[in-house]
Order: C-alpha cells, then structure tokens, then sequence
C-alpha cells in the first residue's frame, strides 16, 4: 500500500528504517518523520502538505552551482543542455555538447586536471570541482615510511598550554613553543583541539566543540606580547591565578581588552601591517564581514537589559544580515565591526607563526587542526548564513550501548539542500580554514559525511532521525583541499559506523583513528602489528580516561559520584576493569612493551609507561600520543555529559610548553615511542 509521507521521507534523505546500536530494526515514527521534514523545508502536517512536498522534490532540478567529479569520468550537469565552454582553472579551455547517458542525465566534460573549472552553459555557469582520486596521504608525506619507520606525533589542548606570563589561558604562541619542542625530540606531527571562532563578547561559552563558527579562527589564543609587523605589546593585564583550572570568563576577558589597546593604536601602525590588515579584510570579503558584524551585534545586544544573549532573541530586523538595519548598524559601529576583523588578523597570523616553527622544528606534518562536527545553533555561522544551515533541528546520536537515552549536543550545522544550493561555498570555505595553517585535519564525527543524527527542537534525543547527506561531493571535495593544501586528512570513526563506511573511506585515503583502550575483541587486546596500516594509532581521546585514569578507575569514580552510576553497577564495571588491566597488561607483555607481573590499579605510571612502548609498536602509519599520556597524568581533558560538574577543557598543563617534555619520565616515554616508530 503506498505510503505518501514514507515516500516523502526517502526521497529527502530521512532514513524509515534502521538497526539501533543493540541490533534491533527501528522504525521512525510518523510525527518525528513530519517535524523532521518540515524543519528541512518540506511541510508535511497534513496529507495535501506531503503532496505538495512530494510535488515540489519531483520538479525538474535546476542547473546547479557546482558539481563534482572524478578525474576523467563526465561530468553530469542536471538541467544543462546544449553546447558547454569549459575553462581550466589552469588557463585552457575545450568545448562540447551535453548528452544524455542511459539514465537520461546530462553528461558534460570528461577533465583529468584536478581543480575548479567553469563550465559555461547556455542557462548559466557551473564550477566543476575535479578531485584528485584519494587525499594527501602519507606516503606523500614520507615517500620512505614503508622502508624508513613510521612516525608519530602527539596531540594537545591548546587552551591548556603555558608560557611564561600567558595571562592564564593558552594560545597560538605556547602553540609554536609546543610544536618546537615536539618537533626537536622526533614528532612529525602536532594535533591540536580546535581553534575555531568562539564568542569574542562572552569567553565564558569556551566549548572547542560548541564554536560560533568553523570559517574563522578563536581569539582568545592571540598573544598579544608577540604580535606581527612589529606591532608593541600592550601594557601588561593584572595578574591572573595560575592554578591548575583555567577561569575563561577573567582570563578571556583580560586577553581581549589588551587586544583592544593594540587596534585602538593601528592607526599609527607601520605601513606594512595597515596594508597587511587591509589586503587580509578584503581577501575574506563577505564572509568575514559579517562575523565581524554579527560579533559587535552581539556585544551590542549584550548590553540591553535584559541582556540578550542568543540572535534569535534580537529584534526581527537584526536577524537578517542582510537587511538595511545591519547595514546601518555596521556604518554606525565601523570601528567595532574593524575590531573585531583585526582580531581574525591577528589569530590568522597567529597560527601561521605555530606551523610555520613546527615546519622549521623538522615536522614532515606539523600541525593536524580539528574540525568539529558543528555550530552553536546562536552563533555566527548560522546568523550569517542561515540558507547553509540546519533550523529547527539539533545534531546528536541515537542511544547506544553507553548512552541509553542518546544525546542532544545542542549543535547545528549544514543542510543537505544548503550545501547544494549554496554550491558548498560554506563548506569548502571551512576546509580551507582548518587546512590554511595546517599539515592536516582530523574530521570529528566523520559519520556525518553520510548522514547525522538529527531532533526536532523540543524532542528527546531518541526521537530523532538519520538525515544523509551528499557523501560522494563532501569527500571530493575534502580530497581535492587535502591535495590543494598537502595536508593528510583523518576520521573520526568511533562509535556506530554505518556499513560499508570506513571502506568508503579507506578508498579516498581518509585515515581512521584506532584506540589502545578500544582495540579490544573476545580474546583480549588486538596485538598492535594487527592495527590497520592506513590508520592513526592513539592510546585515548579526550573524552575518554587517560591510561592512568583508566587503570586507576577514575573515569568509574567520576560517574558514580555524579551518580550516573549506582553502586550496584559501579561494582561490576570496577570488575570488568579488573579483567581488563589483566588483558591489557598482557598484550603489553606480548608486544614486548612491558615485563613482569601486572602493575597494582594505584600504580598507572606503569601503565602508561607501557603503553606508550606498545603504541609506537603500531601498524599505523602515524601514532599519535596525547600530551596527558606522554605527562601519566590521571584526569581526562573531558567528562562527556557533563556540563559544570567536571571542569571541562579547563585544565591547564604542569609546565610551560618549552620544558614539559624535558623531565626525565615524559622523556623517556618519547623515546620508547620513538624507538618503537623506527623498528615497527
């Protein structure tokens, strides 16, 4: 019997049908599948809604703004007929006629150059992105690693750096101190927590996961005491406690009103660095503009009372950056609006500074950027650019074997018909971003190429739906920047994967991550010479234990005194882990990493000791250790779930970033690493 809204459904992309985490078939009920719709623009409240709806999908598809293609294979151009001219982004130039394949579609061009090319059809122009067949790999990185060792890096929370007189907080300069210290004791590589823009008026909204946006950089990690172009230091800010946590409200604060000082005297600044700044404003355009709009929007917004904190509570006419009030707006607060693009000057310079010493230190990768998997639904991207973003609906994951009820993780991103009808401008911006001052990415929730996990507003968790996305585009695209910026590209691929996924993904040279404390089956702890070579090797993440804390049950203890855990059930995870030290610390021993009898549950120096041997054992073609392994350290950077009850991505590093790999245990940690990369 035919079923309207299923019909609806499947052709926007909502999967009807799925197996939940324990196996089981689930079916999305009909009102999720109704909200669903609508939020991506597809009313369906009623059975002439889902018609027109249906209606609406089956019209004819208009000429796209870009397509992608595979070097050599035509290129299909829905709505394109007639004669093309096509110019190479290299200078030449051909010319044909569209014709139709056994499908009826529109086959154009067949190009074996790599690139953005403009293929000028009769009813309009259409950029054709060629991507090359795979990502920049590791092999381009080190043409030798199969006959000269594999190699490694570490991973660290930028916000957690120190140097001297940081002001409490990190930034791009303990970035650079960082890269040259890993850099000078063999690391190829240095992962770093995302730098994306966060909120310049409210420092307390601190979340590396939760940014404003993912086309521009955070300004809370610019140094002002190492500025570009000679620019002088402010004046120094009072003093700010240098404890173990870091206070983000004083010390973002602190960092931003000595930033002011700098601009408020550019004006008298060096010819180079006024021309420097100009060039850099007009070179991001439109987009930058508006960030730096809608930042003085929100500081302005701030201050009313009450005050206003989210963009969707400002007047109608201050949503629309667009609209006649913004623009005037903008011409009334030109200085605070120059502001606040200056600070993306100054972070943009900022980083360049940390690779370009990572580069210098030796690093054959230097550092790999982390882009999240979204937006903060109230920040700038979807101010900016509301027609690329998902409305109404929030990402999250369905329940799983850890997650019972699912998550919410207050997040929006882009749409799947925003992608397209924007010809991916947003997305391909974001990439160049994470990949400007970087020798790689890694993609959190890499899943999210083929689909996300998306819920109404208002709805639990488990009452969402998978919505796909347009994989075969995103991930051309993602090789062709990779190759643009030779840059390697990983994916995080950890929890339910769909099938056929991390194949599709080992085919465009896309790196999964495999974890010491997940590399686990029926008979115990995968040996690491069985690790996948085209992978990433890591002992942990940073919302996972560290090895200390996971020998020592610090993650158990946590959730049983949040009580997330009863006692009952903190008992058997206690004796799960039991086991699990046994099984761990025999695979150390047969991996050669470790000696004599397992280590006592207090005793987690032990442990990571050995673990930091096995892991450079891997098969992996790069290993990544976390700066809270290389240091044993026993709290994890993050408790996922929590909010203020574990001080999350506030924890700051022992030692400034030029000497906290020179005490002899981190040290020596290093090196069993580094011995292991060179005989594995």
């Amino acid at each position: 019997m035919a079923d309207p809204l299923a019909d609806l459904a499947a052709a926007a992309g909502i999967a009807i049908h799925t197996l939940d985490a324990f196996g089981r078939p689930h079916e999305v009920p009909p009102p999720t599948l109704r909200a669903v719709l609508a939020a991506v623009g597809l009313p369906a409240a009623t059975d002439a809604q889902v018609a027109g709806s249906l209606a609406s999908l089956r019209q004819p598809l208009a000429l796209p703004l870009l397509v992608t293609a595979a070097p050599g294979e035509a290129a299909i151009v829905p709505a394109a007929t007639g004669r093309y001219r096509l110019r190479l982004e290299s200078g030449g130039a051909m010319e044909g006629v569209f014709a139709p394949d056994d499908t009826g579609r529109m086959r154009g061009p067949a190009v074996t150059e790599p690139g953005y090319h403009h293929l000028q059809t009769a009813s309009g122009e259409v950029v054709l992105a060629v991507a090359p067949p795979r990502c920049w790999g590791m092999g381009d990185v080190a043409p030798d690693l199969q006959t000269g060792g594999r190699l490694w890096g570490l991973s660290v929370p930028v916000y957690g750096l120190r140097r001297a007189d940081d002001g409490g907080l990190g930034d791009y300069t303990a970035l650079a101190q960082m890269a040259a210290a890993a850099g000078e004791r063999g690391a190829a590589a240095l992962a770093m927590s995302p730098v994306h823009a966060a909120f310049a008026a409210e420092p307390g909204r601190f979340s590396p996961y939760s940014p404003s946006t993912r086309q521009f950089l955070n300004v809370f990690y610019i140094d002002p005491d190492h500025l570009p172009f000679g620019l002088p230091a402010p004046p120094p800010a009072a003093a700010v406690p240098a404890g173990p946590l870091i206070d983000w409200s004083a010390a973002g604060g602190a960092r931003l009103a000595r930033l002011r000082v700098v601009f408020d005297a550019f004006a008298a600044a060096p010819d180079a660095a006024r021309a420097a700044f100009a060039a850099f404003r007009v070179a991001r355009g439109e987009t930058l503009e508006r960030h730096a709009r809608f930042e003085a929007l929100a500081a302005h917004f701030l201050t009313q009372d009450p005050p206003l904190r989210v963009w969707q509570e400002w007047p109608a006419e201050f949503r629309d950056p667009a609209s006649l009030e913004v623009a005037a707006f903008a011409a009334e607060h030109a200085t605070e609006v120059a502001f606040h693009a200056f600070l993306q000057f100054l972070a943009d310079a900022g980083l360049a500074a940390a690779q370009a010493a990572a580069r210098a230190a030796g690093m054959a990768v230097g550092l790999i950027s982390d882009l999240a998997v979204g937006t903060d639904r109230a920040g700038s991207h979807a101010w900016s650019h509301r027609a690329e973003m998902l409305s109404g609906l929030a990402i999250g994951a369905p329940p799983d074997l850890l997650n019972t009820i699912g998550q919410n993780w207050g997040l929006t991103g882009f749409s799947p018909a925003g992608l397209r009808a924007s010809g991916y401008g947003g997305f391909i911006e974001m990439l160049r971003t994470s990949l400007r001052h970087a020798g790689g990415v890694r993609i959190d929730h890499v899943m999210g190429l083929r689909r996300l996990w998306v819920i109404p507003e208002g709805a639990a968790p488990r009452d969402g739906a998978y919505l796909a996305f347009p994989e075969t585009d995103l991930l051309r695209l993602i090789a062709l920047e990779s190759w643009r910026h030779k840059a390697i590209v990983l994916g995080e691929d950890l929890g339910t994967v769909p099938e056929g996924f991390r194949d599709g993904l080992r085919r465009v040279g896309v790196m999964g991550l495999r974890l010491l404390i997940f590399e686990h089956d029926s008979s115990g702890f995968i040996a690491p010479a069985r690790w996948p070579n085209d992978s990433v090797a890591m002992t942990t993440t940073h919302d996972l234990p560290t090895i200390s804390g996971w020998w020592q049950e610090r993650d158990i203890d946590w959730w049983e005194r949040l009580g997330h855990l009863d006692p009952p059930s903190a008992a058997r995870q206690r004796t799960d882990r039991a086991r699990e030290r046994g099984e761990m610390w025999a695979a150390f021993r047969a991996s050669g990493a470790a000696t004599g009898a397992e280590p006592a549950r207090a005793d987690g120096t032990a442990a990571v000791d050995a673990a930091c041997a096995h892991l450079g054992a891997s098969a992996a073609d790069l290993a990544l250790l976390p700066i809270e392994d290389a240091l044993a350290l026993v709290e994890q950077p993050n408790l996922p779930g929590t909010i203020d009850e574990h001080p999350n991505w506030r924890r700051r590093l022992p030692a400034p970033a030029t000497v906290l790999l020179d005490p002899p245990a981190v040290a020596g940690r290093l090196a069993a690493l580094a011995a292991n990369r060179r005989a594995s």
